[in-house]
């Protein structure tokens, strides 16, 4: 199926159809940046980030919320 057919069949849709798509839709791409995120740190890509932020908390340059 082709990008062009899933946009004619959603602009078919109801409000309340539309509505569950929409709502499928974010839940599938919330999992899917889970997942990600969870890739990148298994892989140690975030780990320079971690370092910086604790090195702020640890000099006391961040102040708690």
């Amino acid at each position: 199926m082709s990008v062009t057919e899933i946009e004619a069949a959603i602009s078919r849709l109801s409000a309340t159809k539309l509505q569950e798509l929409m709502e499928w839709f974010e839940d599938h791409y919330n999992h899917l940046w889970e997942q990600q995120i969870e890739a990148d740190l298994e892989s140690g890509k975030l780990d320079k980030i971690f370092a910086e932020v604790e090195a702020e908390i640890n000099s006391g340059s961040v102040e708690p919320l």
